[in-house]
């Protein structure tokens, strides 16, 4: 029984190294293969739904006005904000609109995006692009992900933004954060058009406006939670997409504590699985195989499990390099990635209990997932 574990962990990560993609390779970038500069550059709105977020605001809004992109807007709407944040944005420069109420069958997020793609309506740009309210961009950013868009005809092109890695809590577990997301949805896969692989990440996604519209609006994702992807489902079905991960592209949240990234997990970890229990045990053990089954055999079997579990555990560390040099932290991070997965497999539990308690999705203040009205569709 321990060989048969040792020899499946093995194949498991065989199957992740050399057939899912290359994920783990982190190759898709928006600073490599750069395409040609457009012969003129199309008008673009910039939408961003903001819930207090006077800490961030301003500073999001004047990285976008500082853009250089002719002709950029931005509109930023205020979603029921106790601190000032419409304020802080209009004061930076931008357009703002004080959201309305939210109505049922929509998530927060998704309901601001939806009034803010209006409010864009009225000057007809080719591009939407959603971002959010702490996100900063390098004076180039836009010109790249346009410049990409208008060469491959693309109608989403999104970059993962580059998280704030500089606590420990940070350091320990962004990277490992930012692997699963490539490892879950490998970025090589969802740019193929032939694979149904699709995803984006939602601080910063740039939209074709009529494709978009053509698809359904954003309507046709009011009750996701998962946004990003959800759209990104929508919109491949229209046309291609891109998913890369950037350094111009940056997250000024701060996560100064596991619990706080404790928060952010929970919030919508058990919607990724569907609300099924019987996704959240598969994945349970699913991870259990993938990441403890290894390290526990080097540590306490004997013989050849203990040999196939040490080979096994230098290889999820290999794997792991790539992304860890990507932030710029230590490699030795990698030996640890087994608790690390740990911790996540355990905020994934615990998201699902959140939910059976009725404070499924919550954020600033809003319970988005309550069980009586669960979102349908994800699996």
């Amino acid at each position: 029984m321990v060989e048969a574990i040792a020899f499946l962990a093995l194949l498991v990560w065989a199957y992740l190294l050399a057939a899912r993609g290359l994920f783990w390779l982190a190759r898709e970038r928006d600073d490599r293969d750069e395409p040609p500069t457009p012969s003129a550059w199309p008008s673009v709105t910039a939408v961003v739904p903001a819930r207090d977020e006077a800490a961030t605001v301003g500073e999001t809004v004047r990285s976008l006005l500082a853009q250089e992109y002719p002709g950029l807007r931005v509109v930023v709407v205020d979603d029921g904000s106790q601190d000032g944040t419409g304020e802080i944005a209009r004061a930076a420069g931008a357009t703002v609109v004080h959201g309305e109420p939210l109505p049922a069958g929509w998530t927060g997020k998704v309901w601001a995006q939806k009034q803010g793609i209006d409010a864009a309506r009225a000057h007809a740009p080719r591009y939407l692009l959603l971002t959010d309210a702490d996100i900063v961009y390098d004076a180039g950013a836009l010109r790249r992900l346009v410049a990409r868009a208008e060469a491959g005809r693309l109608a989403l092109t999104s970059v993962m933004v580059k998280l704030r890695c500089e606590s420990l809590a940070e350091r320990a577990f962004i990277p490992a954060f930012v692997f699963f997301f490539q490892m879950l949805y490998p970025f090589g896969w969802v740019a193929r058009s032939e694979h149904e692989t699709a995803a984006a990440a939602g601080g910063c996604m740039l939209v074709r406006a009529d494709v978009l519209e053509e698809t359904g609006g954003i309507d046709g994702i009011r009750n996701a939670l998962i946004d990003d992807c959800a759209l990104a489902r929508q919109i491949k079905a229209e046309g291609p997409i891109w998913l890369g991960l950037t350094d111009s592209v940056r997250s000024i949240r701060v996560y100064d504590s596991a619990n706080a990234i404790r928060r952010m997990v929970t919030r919508s970890a058990y919607a990724q699985l569907g609300y099924s229990p019987l996704n959240l045990l598969v994945t349970t053990l699913g991870m259990a195989l993938t990441f403890l089954a290894a390290p526990l055999l080097a540590i306490f079997a004997g013989g050849l499990p203990q040999w196939l579990g040490a080979i096994t555990w230098l290889m999820m560390a290999v794997a792991l390099q790539p992304t860890l040099k990507f932030y710029r932290i230590n490699p030795l991070w990698a030996v640890a990635l087994p608790l690390i997965a740990l911790a996540y497999t355990i905020w994934t539990i615990e998201s699902a209990v959140q939910y059976v308690r009725g404070r499924g999705g919550t954020w600033k203040g809003r319970v988005q997932a309550a069980p009586r009205a669960a979102p349908k569709g994800y699996s």
